[in-house]
């Protein structure tokens, strides 16, 4: 078997949903950063074997085939659609990584996309009303929607409200003072499209002040601790990158995926999944947390990453160190692929050492965690 090679990773700037990108269906999200990747990767003369998407509120069908077609990869590259909610771009990467050490591809393209603008609304038969989403568990299950279930976490690890605050302006702080452009593909109002993108960063990057987050009231319980400030936005979004087996990456530093794990927990508090996630990736790596230089968490919400990084003892200095989806956005199913694009940025093109280890992780609605480790080569 041989290692699958994270060879080059892009996104979008991420754009709060309804707003830059609200035109824009999923697969013009896409199809740019997948077109970026395979002009990249066209020195390695590896044809593109598939493309592997994660999104959660998309418009049905298979999306990745709709933006590989879109993406003018030629009719000959098939497409696979994963749901993992929010871990389904992280999946996605896993799923194209157990390909490439089977042997049954070269060149994969995989991440996730997320239009929350333009998801449809969804009704059942004979009802005129939309429901908001479907269920994470079924009856006899707790079932919360995102929010809840974190001030639930919040209060069942005793994470503070002023530190989910203090972690907010924080992660907008360091996103603010990162230059993101040599990962970033800029979006266009008629994709491909000349003119002026419709952003050039990402949108919801702003100065917080502790005191303005002070008086925000909680969001989804009444007197609760988790507010609008510490939590992470509804945003639109794409991100990907091309693996490819560690023998063709013709001596190209990259990451090279060690292993991946998967994991249920509590439906009632999913934004525990991580620490699971990650103790059974450590355990069958024979690895610890001082071990990793990089860790990306999807930051849905300040008081699931603190949870998960006091669970972990996870040197904080290491976590998010550009920021995450508290400043950046969350776009569902694209944010675990986000999290890897900026694994390979910290790791790859900050030039560290071969054998450099970096995690990327995320919590998942339902009551899960998906971890994935990567080494520098």
């Amino acid at each position: 078997m041989t290692r699958p090679v994270v060879v080059a990773a892009r996104r979008t700037p991420i754009g709060t949903a309804g707003h830059a990108y609200r035109d824009l269906d999923a697969h013009h999200l896409a199809a740019p950063v997948l077109r970026v990747l395979a002009e990249e990767c066209a020195p390695y003369g590896l044809p593109v074997d598939d493309v592997i998407l994660g999104n959660c509120m998309g418009p049905g069908g298979n999306l990745a085939r709709v933006s590989a077609l879109a993406a003018g990869l030629g009719e000959e590259v098939p497409g696979a659609t994963v749901d993992r909610q929010c871990g389904s771009g992280l999946a996605a990467i896993l799923q194209a990584g157990q390909a490439i050490r089977a042997g049954e591809a070269g060149l994969v393209l995989a991440g996730g996309v997320e239009s929350a603008s333009t998801a449809p609304a969804r009704f059942r038969r004979g009802s005129d009303t939309p429901y908001p989403r479907a269920p994470f568990a079924p009856e006899g299950f707790p079932d919360p929607d995102m929010g809840p279930a974190a001030e639930a976490l919040a209060q069942a690890r005793g994470i503070s409200r002023e530190r989910q605050d203090d972690y907010a302006r924080r992660s907008h702080e360091r996103a603010l003072a990162t230059d993101f452009t040599a990962e970033l593909v800029p979006l266009h109002p008629d994709p491909p499209g000349d003119g002026e993108p419709l952003l050039s960063r990402d949108q919801r990057p702003r100065v917080l002040r502790a005191a303005s987050l002070a008086r925000l009231p909680g969001a989804f319980v009444p007197g609760g601790t988790v507010t609008a400030g510490n939590s992470s936005p509804i945003s639109d979004g794409a991100a990907a990158v091309a693996m490819v087996p560690e023998t063709a990456r013709a001596g190209r530093p990259g990451l090279a995926l060690l292993a991946g794990a998967v994991v249920g927990c509590d439906p009632a508090l999913p934004g525990w999944g991580p620490v699971p996630a990650v103790r059974r990736l450590l355990d069958r790596t024979g690895l610890g947390v001082a071990d990793l230089a990089a860790v990306e968490i999807v930051e849905a919400f300040a008081a699931q990453v603190l949870a998960v990084t006091d669970a972990l003892e996870l040197d904080p200095g290491q976590v998010c160190t550009g920021g995450g989806a508290l400043a950046l956005g969350h776009p569902w199913g694209a944010s675990g692929a986000v999290a890897v694009t900026r694994l390979f940025s910290r790791l790859v093109r900050s030039g560290a050492a071969p054998g450099t280890l970096g995690l990327a992780t995320a919590a998942v609605g339902g009551g899960m965690g998906i971890a994935a480790l990567f080494e520098v080569v």
